[in-house]
């Protein structure tokens, strides 16, 4: 069983800058692939990045040059870093892990609380 727990969102401008931790508990997930998720208010939850136990990554278009996702697997913790932010990035930020993961959520069989991270024009 693993246990996740994210940190790091809020309130930031536009064009800011936040970093969304993602910790671990439990057992390691250093051979897991952990994906970040966000969902915004009435809308489907969706897919933002993810990074296998061979740190490749992947990133959704809408994201891709502005966050970054790497792992520390001394600390059991997967970031997300945020930079560039647009309102359009609003919404609770989800962190999942798998032994497989992927793109999709049903993907993922582990599910952390989730953080808020608003961003204002």
């Amino acid at each position: 069983q693993v246990q996740l727990v994210e940190s790091g969102g809020g309130l930031e401008q536009t064009g800011g800058s936040l970093r969304l931790s993602c910790a671990a508990s439990g057992r390691s997930f250093s051979n897991y692939a952990v994906g970040w998720f966000r969902q915004a208010p009435g809308k489907e939850r969706e897919f933002v990045a993810v990074i296998n136990w061979r740190r490749v990554t992947n990133y959704a278009n809408s994201v891709k040059g502005r966050f970054t996702i790497s792992r520390d697997s001394t600390k059991n913790t997967v970031y997300l870093q945020l930079n560039s932010l647009k309102p359009e990035d609003t919404g609770v930020y989800y962190c999942a892990a798998d032994p497989s993961g992927g793109l999709y959520t049903t993907s993922y069989a582990y599910w952390g609380q989730g953080t808020q991270v608003t961003v204002s024009s």
